[in-house]
């Protein structure tokens, strides 16, 4: 079943979302990810439907935590939705009669899912290590079964629009997928739109077909590179992880990021990269500063900014951005190319003085988009750098998700799409 054929006349829906969007002093900081649910909220209005919006903000781990309510986005939402109120229901797990009150063109929006631990289903305050741990997971998997049902027995329907969170097995995100029928379970719009540029990516490659891998870790991204290498033909890898595959071929790197117990896996994607036949591009030189203060996310007074090759660094001196030889190298290699995928930026890029990297990264994307390519951007950091210099309508699809899109990448089934599309 899909949204477009689902009769909504008279019909509750319950509507996963990911509205966990940033909060300063109460008030919403960037209300992308409201945006991005509202034509699927607006299409089961415009169908005769009532909604039951579901959502979790931040990470209470399964406490009440004031900071972290949907009562404050509840007027934003309404705002983005163009209805006059959003009713709220403090306690998700107590909207019994809140969600039967509903009338057609109604919307309730339902209190932080994450202020119960059974939503995410994992043991609280007991070490993994504890021999009573397991006894613990297995009576926790029991009671996430029963919220999901107490979640689901609120509406006729169930609509999975939260590709955030879709490689989580969550109580709202999956497990209430087992208490509807096959035909009264869906993916909303936003979904469909995600899973369909992934397999883009993925299964539809037009070629030359480059990923761009930015990040601070190799570690957290090994598994995506992998997978990658298999698919690819070219790889920029940029950002602090770099500096790790510096150090492996004994580089000098001064003071800048490195996992020293990565090396190998470094030197390993070198070679997968050689024997799939992929192109590997590397920076070639840095921006280096001695005096970066990643609080206020600006150089301090009296230090020096320099430019040095990537693997002759000075000593107190970091690597923060690709530098300008590097720069023009990525351009280059993704100058031409059909499918284009960004996950992670190539520097520090919420400074101004080192965002030049990424810059130059998100402009030929957007080059290479304009004459054609499909370009999926992805993962907070990328989708930041976009936004900030005013690339987002001149990419073909910007993802909401971030480990989700990274784990659909690395070809692993999400559990989001899994219970509905079985």
């Amino acid at each position: 079943m899909t949204i477009n054929e689902f009769n909504f006349e008279g019909q509750k829906a319950i509507v996963r979302v990911d509205f966990n969007v940033p909060l300063k002093d109460g008030n919403i900081t960037d209300d992308t990810r409201i945006r991005g649910a509202v034509p699927t909220l607006k299409l089961i209005l415009e169908k005769g439907g009532s909604l039951i919006i579901m959502s979790h903000m931040g990470k209470p781990k399964g406490k009440i935590k004031p900071e972290l309510s949907l009562g404050q986005i509840k007027d934003a939402v309404a705002a983005a939705l163009g209805v006059a109120e959003v009713k709220f229901a403090p306690d998700c797990a107590k909207a019994q009669e809140a969600a039967a009150a509903l009338k057609p063109g109604e919307v309730l929006l339902l209190e932080n899912l994450r202020y119960y631990p059974e939503e995410e289903g994992k043991p609280v305050g007991i070490d993994k290590e504890d021999p009573a741990y397991e006894a613990a997971k297995k009576e926790m998997k029991a009671k996430q079964k029963e919220f999901a049902k107490t979640l689901a027995s609120y509406a006729d329907c169930y609509v999975m629009d939260a590709f955030g969170t879709a490689h989580r097995k969550h109580a709202s995100t999956a497990v209430i997928a087992d208490y509807f029928d096959a035909d009264h379970k869906m993916l909303g719009l936003l979904m469909e739109k995600e899973v369909k540029a992934v397999d883009n990516v993925l299964n539809n490659i037009q070629r030359p077909f480059i990923a761009i891998m930015g990040g601070s870790k190799v570690s957290s991204k090994i598994g995506i590179i992998e997978n990658l290498l298999g698919k690819v033909d070219k790889l920029i890898l940029c950002g602090g992880m770099t500096y790790t595959f510096s150090k492996a071929h004994g580089g000098e790197i001064g003071s800048s990021i490195v996992e020293m117990d990565k090396l190998d896996v470094a030197l390993n994607v070198e070679k997968l990269a050689k024997e799939n036949g992929v192109e590997l591009v590397m920076a070639p030189d840095a921006t280096c500063t001695n005096g970066l203060d990643f609080g206020t996310m600006t150089v301090k007074e009296g230090a020096e900014i320099i430019t040095a090759p990537a693997n002759a660094i000075p000593e107190g001196f970091e690597g923060v951005d690709a530098g300008p030889e590097s720069q023009k190298k990525f351009a280059d290699a993704i100058k031409g190319c059909k499918t284009i995928l960004w996950n992670g930026p190539a520097g520090v890029f919420e400074c101004d003085d080192f965002c030049a990297g990424s810059k130059a990264i998100g402009d030929a994307i957007a080059e290479a988009t304009a004459e054609g390519a499909f370009s999926l951007i992805g993962g907070g950091d990328s989708v930041a750098c976009c936004t900030k210099f005013g690339l987002t309508d001149k990419v073909s699809y910007i993802s909401t998700g971030g480990g989700a899109l990274l784990e659909a990448i690395e070809g692993k089934v999400l559990p989001g799409v899994a219970a509905i599309q079985g």
